[in-house]
């Protein structure tokens, strides 16, 4: 949906103002009259207009200080201004374009003329806010519109739609080739959506899409299915084959990181009631974090029913590590280690209900050194933690002085990292994925 564009006309003259606001409502704008400079503040921070028509009627002079004013006002969203008055002196004209508007308007025009420049005006403004790879609105007229959709009477709802990561891909790909999964991605959003809905850019490169209540979720589900169909063709057979991919780190570690996904959280006006803009992009934010701890591409609705009085359950941080190390010494040094670190930790030297425990204790993160004899029952233990719902985020650190880095991260270990290794450097990995683990 191409964004309502919003006209304010500060004007004294009444039947004058009418006939600007005819014209530009006939031409398919919104319109607002504003006889008094008090209340026209008030609606430039509510409407956020587009673009300023003011005559020279609303002061007794050049309106140059209101067009100073407005722009100190206005100096993020920055609307288009333009002065209409009986003036056309080559001189009064310098002052009001130095002063800060954009256009100097002689009456009486025509009103085709009238039309042509405010249109040409609107539109310049607009393209100045199109992304350069997507195409699409960016922040600014983004966050104008779910402004504009609070402000209205309707049911609405809202998806935040992330591409989940796109930095890996880049950095193993290049950045033109993750321009191209963004491109292609954006003509997907927008193809699945009508008119009367709308898609725009937001910072860190997520999407914010707005549309009606009853086709939110059908819309996620739908990105969901379109987004997966066509990712595998961004990477090479081997790397879509395997289902992951490697990046080699500085320690020699490699670390296994998922192919790119698109995460979405939803929300919608009909579960609760949002009374500004922040509320909106924080419980987005949340809802969004949410499908981040599910692997794959996924959405999460927000549902206040099923969260006490409408909040997002926040979890306890979780700073557990279980550590499977046969050899004892070591065993020693690393749960040392952690408890210097401030981890809380479970040492365990042999894999007898190994499973049993970790059920129990629900770590954060697991560090695996099988040794040359129970490598098997390894990888087993790690597959196991990967299928199983309830630890499916806790990550795996696998420590070997066997090279077959394919076959340990095949088997759902996050990292592997060749010994022998600095303490310092696996604490660092640690680190990491406890953080990852609790977003």
């Amino acid at each position: 949906m191409l964004p309502v564009k919003v006209v304010l006309i500060l004007d004294k003259r009444r039947e004058q103002a009418v006939k600007y606001k005819k014209n530009l409502e006939g031409a398919g704008l919104s319109a607002t009259i504003e006889s008094d400079f008090a209340n026209a503040l008030n609606s430039i921070n509510k409407l956020e207009p587009d673009l300023i028509l003011i005559s020279d009627s609303i002061t007794d002079s050049l309106p140059v200080k209101v067009i100073e004013q407005i722009r100190i006002l206005t100096c993020n969203t920055r609307p288009v201004i333009v002065v209409l008055s009986k003036s056309n002196h080559i001189q009064d004209k310098i002052e009001i374009l130095d002063s800060g508007a954009d256009d100097f308007l002689s009456e009486p025009m025509a009103q085709e003329e009238f039309l042509a420049r405010v249109h040409a005006h609107l539109r310049r403004n607009f393209e100045d806010n199109l992304s350069e790879v997507t195409k699409l609105f960016g922040q600014k007229v983004t966050l104008k519109m779910l402004k504009r959709t609070l402000n209205s009477e309707k049911p609405w709802a809202a998806l935040l739609i992330d591409v989940h990561n796109l930095d890996t891909y880049r950095e193993l790909y290049g950045e033109l080739a993750g321009e191209k999964i963004l491109q292609t991605y954006a003509a997907i959003i927008n193809a699945s959506i009508e008119k009367d809905d709308f898609v725009g850019e937001m910072e860190n490169e997520n999407f914010l899409l707005l549309t009606s209540p009853y086709k939110a979720e059908k819309i996620a589900a739908y990105l969901i299915y379109a987004f997966d169909t066509v990712i595998s063709k961004f990477y090479n057979e081997q790397d879509a084959k395997r289902g992951f991919v490697f990046l080699q780190n500085e320690d020699e570690a490699e670390n296994k990181v998922s192919l790119v996904s698109t995460k979405i959280g939803v929300i919608s006006s009909e579960y609760r009631h949002f009374s500004n803009v922040k509320q909106v992009l924080t419980t987005l934010l949340s809802t969004q974090k949410l499908a981040k701890y599910k692997e794959g591409s996924n959405f999460i609705a927000d549902r206040p029913q099923i969260s006490a009085e409408g909040s997002i359950e926040e979890r306890e941080y979780n700073k557990k590590l279980m550590i499977i190390e046969p050899d004892e010494a070591m065993s020693f040094l690393l749960s040392t280690a952690a408890n210097i670190y401030g981890y809380e930790t479970m040492v365990l030297r042999e894999y007898t209900s190994v499973f049993m425990a970790l059920k129990e204790f629900q770590p954060a993160v697991i560090i695996i050194d099988s040794g040359e004899e129970k490598e098997e029952i390894a990888l087993e233990c790690c597959k196991k933690v990967k299928s199983d719902f309830e630890l499916l985020r806790t990550n795996i650190i696998f420590t070997s002085s066997e090279h077959d880095k394919e076959r340990i991260l095949s088997a759902g270990a996050d990292l592997y990292l060749p010994k022998p290794y600095e303490i310092a450097s696996i604490f660092a990995w640690v680190a990491k994925f406890t953080n990852e683990y609790n977003g």
